[in-house]
């Protein structure tokens, strides 16, 4: 009993005496670990000041990966530029880029994570319609600016202050191709396909409200993004004998559709819109989309200075010819950086301000102006495939 008491009594004051060990040593280390925590708070904020943030999302991986990795590289273009002419106030821009896979809750995670972990001031993105209408709402509401290259969408400027494009929307390119193909091709009869998305649908809508003002649509056919069967689409199609058959999806379908319509003897004028212009339609549609005739906002054989330096920057960059997305993104970036250094480095409400300014702003991709809901204000450009290769009709 007393041998108990004596080790109870002896093993308490052992522990008591580590104890107070334990927490000077503790103390020291808190105040090093504090130290050095706090230095490195204050070294990574200071970096982070040194810097201004901006991102980009869109598709790097999947069937429509040529369109974002276009619309990624065409904004490094720009970034590049801006930081060898010294940056903006003295400070770097970096950019900070996120892979959708073309999906609209990859989008989403994609603008969550650029705003909430990557902390940027404004987005280039999305690239598909999709995207943008998953995306838009999250920058909105976090007050990011976002300026699509190549959301077409009816409704993209509608979601909200902060979303702005710079591309024509489908609603002026369908229309303007329909009173094109009608008035100065003589076109009098439509087939339409469309991609089951809402660029597709968007696309689909207003060239029919418009062809059927200057002509006749005699049939609407749908299909999947990632399909390679068109057949039963074309048979049908076939049967009512058109002049003419537009197709309001991408590239990868469109050269397929093409390739199939040629086989089974359906002789029509194809016509699509600027989801056609990468090099490779003509690539994967080979002599089917011969005489193919399209809307872009881009022509890279465009004479111009600027238009030419720009393909020059990109080709030493990227080893490859810039297509529609890279130029439009390249005007989306370079619009974006000058309202930010105009805003003072600032986001927010004052680089929201700031684009909306924006007025005739100088670019490869022709003039931009932003209408009052951020709309892009600016021509359209008609392109024909001839012997492989991407001519300018208008």
């Amino acid at each position: 009993m007393f041998m108990f008491k004596l080790s109870k009594t002896l093993a308490l004051t052992i522990v008591i005496a580590l104890t107070i060990l334990a927490l000077a040593g503790c103390g020291q280390t808190q105040s090093t670990g504090s130290s050095s925590s706090s230095s490195s708070d204050s070294s990574q904020q200071a970096k982070s000041d040194d810097v201004i943030k901006i991102g980009t999302l869109g598709p790097l991986t999947g069937n429509t990966a040529t369109y974002g990795i276009s619309t990624k590289n065409g904004v490094e273009v720009a970034v590049d530029e801006v930081n060898k002419a010294g940056g903006i106030n003295g400070k770097q821009v970096k950019l900070f880029s996120e892979d959708t896979r073309g999906d609209q809750t990859e989008a989403a995670n994609a603008a969550t994570k650029l705003i909430e972990q990557d902390k940027v001031i404004a987005i280039v993105g999305g690239v598909l319609s999709s995207e943008t209408m998953t995306a838009g709402p999250i920058a909105n509401d976090a007050k990011v600016v976002m300026i699509s290259s190549s959301s077409t969408a009816s409704g993209i400027p509608d979601i909200g202050d902060y979303i702005f494009r710079n591309c024509l929307s489908d609603d002026v390119q369908a229309t303007q191709l329909a009173e094109y193909a009608a008035k100065d091709l003589g076109l009098k009869k439509f087939a339409i396909m469309f991609t089951n998305n809402d660029y597709g649908l968007s696309l689909k809508n207003a060239f029919e409200k418009k062809a059927k003002e200057v002509a006749q649509v005699v049939d609407i056919e749908t299909y999947n993004d990632g399909e390679s069967d068109f057949r039963a689409q074309l048979t049908k199609i076939k049967g009512f004998n058109p002049d003419a058959l537009y197709i309001a999806g991408y590239y990868t379908e469109a050269a397929k559709i093409a390739q199939q319509a040629q086989e089974q003897g359906l002789k029509v004028q194809i016509l699509g819109a600027d989801g056609f212009y990468s090099p490779k339609l003509v690539e994967l549609g080979g002599k089917a989309v011969e005489g193919a005739i399209f809307t872009a906002g881009f022509f890279a054989d465009d004479p111009a200075e600027a238009v030419q330096n720009f393909v020059k920057a990109y080709k030493e960059k990227y080893n490859a010819e810039p297509d529609m997305f890279a130029a439009q993104a390249y005007d989306a970036a370079k619009i974006l950086l000058s309202a930010i250094k105009n805003a003072n480095g600032a986001g927010g409400e004052a680089l929201q301000a700031e684009m909306a300014k924006t007025r005739d702003f100088p670019g490869i991709t022709g003039n931009t102006s932003f209408a009052e809901n951020g709309d892009a204000v600016k021509d359209i450009i008609i392109l024909k495939v001839e012997n492989g290769k991407f001519t300018k009709l208008r």
